[in-house]
């Protein structure tokens, strides 16, 4: 997959590359993995047809911008195995904002490989790309997310709560959230 692929970014163990249609596979499997969906959807899985009539096509839009923005796809240097994605697009909240995001696979986790994949998108925003400010948001029960987002430099900004709208079936306490964010010069 490597040689066919335009490569956004390499670290010392992952590249990041732009997603292509036949990644659909990929990227619903993450999707059904209860662990990796538990702060997503209550481990529910993302159905197949929500998954290719809306999010395959949301996350491909994005491909081609400039400066960079958008969805890629995440693999071990090494072997060349998918172990999930990365985003960095307007924030929803905050479009001024660019959002940092990522989904890795359960054998990817404890690794280090969210921070290195986050820090290395992080640099590059706030260097060649030249976006003022990133923020990054999770359930503020999302104790690994949290601490990728420390440590790759983001600092608490806020906490909130979603709304019941934007998580239908989820209590108060567990749509609580939290609001991570450096600014370009500024980073932890």
């Amino acid at each position: 997959m490597k040689n066919t692929a335009t490569i956004l970014l390499e670290t010392k163990r992952i590249y990041l590359r732009e997603l292509r249609v036949y990644d659909a596979d990929l990227l619903f499997q993450l999707d059904t993995d209860p662990e990796v969906m538990r702060h997503i959807s209550k481990g529910i899985p993302t159905p197949r047809e929500t998954f290719d009539a809306a999010y395959l096509p949301r996350m491909m839009a994005w491909q081609n911008q400039s400066p960079p923005r958008g969805f890629w796809a995440a693999h071990l240097r090494e072997s060349d195995e998918f172990i999930g994605w990365f985003h960095l697009r307007p924030d929803k909240i905050s479009p001024e904002e660019m959002e940092l995001g990522y989904r890795l696979k359960r054998n990817a986790w404890g690794r280090g490989l969210a921070t290195e994949g986050s820090r290395a998108l992080l640099r590059r925003a706030f260097g060649e790309w030249g976006y003022s400010k990133v923020c990054a948001r999770t359930l503020a029960a999302n104790l690994a997310s949290r601490r990728v987002m420390e440590k790759t430099g983001l600092s608490i900004e806020c906490e909130f709560t979603y709304g019941s709208e934007v998580l239908p079936g989820w209590s108060e306490a567990e749509r609580r959230a939290v609001k991570y964010s450096a600014v370009a010069g500024k980073v932890a």
